[in-house]
């Protein structure tokens, strides 16, 4: 037992293996523990493996500027419209006040907002690209949020190249109030607009996406994407169980669960996601293979149908 068991000592709290008491002895941030399969991993490969669990494909959480890099093409990003930030219209206040929040927060992440918008190429091609970050306030949106997707989304349309929009988020910024539910709309609106000019947009769908932003521009993409087993939905699993008393399905608003529903069109794992945004621009910027998108929109009640909308 000695010699096949060697790679366990015993401690005074009990059995615990090598592995266990090297990261107990480790510096911190030097290991870090996979939460889909409990594994313990050496973070500077979990990094190269762009933080993906190499034993079970569990897609860690990755910061907008992290995901920028292996997204679009090198040294192509330029960021916008940085000057937008948050206010604290309402003065709100918590355990903390949300001026305080937000300080902290910038601190913290080295980020003006939840969002980092601007414009990049992906294999050669000029894409408008918004990418949501959960550490800042957990991705919500508020209404600096907002008015930066949505000049984002004004440069796709002015300058007529496609949009990729990149979304985590715990939903609407409670510390704003109306004005933060108001850039569900704001943001819908634009995108209209986009869609009725034929330029394409792109939504990637990171764990979580919820509520308010699931409910607005994360769900109107040409394309939706997600990657594996993020979490994708208006309320929480938790919520809905307690509100229903109902037992819900296994994988419930898990990507899987959601493209076998319908709600999504595909499923990318993050080490395949750049070739796979870069195929579908190439095909949609073909207009051999595409039809006129404006010509599959359903005329408005004040228009009269003709032979473009029938």
């Amino acid at each position: 037992m000695t010699t096949s068991m060697s790679w366990f000592k015993k401690t005074n709290l009990g059995i615990k293996s090598e592995r266990q008491e090297r990261e107990r002895e480790a510096p911190d941030g030097l290991w870090r523990k996979c939460d889909g399969c409990g594994e313990i991993l050496y973070a500077k490969d979990l990094e190269r493996n762009l933080l993906v669990c190499s034993k079970c494909g569990h897609h860690f959480r990755i910061g907008a500027r992290e995901y920028l890099n292996l997204l679009v093409d090198p040294s192509s990003f330029e960021e916008l419209f940085t000057a937008i930030t948050a206010a604290d219209p309402l003065g709100f206040r918590d355990t903390k006040r949300y001026a305080d929040r937000l300080r902290e927060n910038r601190r913290a992440t080295g980020l003006s907002e939840s969002v980092v918008t601007g414009r990049a190429r992906i294999f050669g091609h000029p894409v408008a690209i918004g990418v949501m970050d959960f550490s800042f306030l957990g991705g919500t949106l508020g209404s600096a949020t907002g008015e930066k997707l949505r000049r984002t989304i004004g440069l796709a349309l002015h300058e007529r190249m496609p949009l990729v929009i990149v979304s985590t988020s715990g939903g609407a910024r409670m510390q704003e109030g109306i004005l933060s539910l108001m850039q569900m709309a704001k943001t819908s609106v634009v995108l209209a607009d986009l869609f009725d000019q034929g330029i394409p947009y792109i939504s990637i769908l990171l764990d979580p996406t919820t509520a308010g932003v699931a409910a607005s521009y994360a769900a109107l993409g040409d394309i939706i994407i997600a990657e594996p087993k993020a979490m994708i939905g208006f309320a929480g699993p938790r919520v809905i169980q307690q509100t229903i008393n109902q037992e819900l399905p296994p994988g419930f608003q898990r990507a899987e669960f959601v493209l076998e529903h319908g709600m999504i069109d595909m499923i990318v794992p993050r080490r395949e996601m750049r070739d796979r945004v870069g195929h579908l621009i190439d095909l949609v910027l073909e207009p051999r293979r595409m039809p006129d998108r404006r010509r599959l929109r359903p005329p408005r009640s004040d228009e009269a149908p003709d032979a473009t909308t029938r």
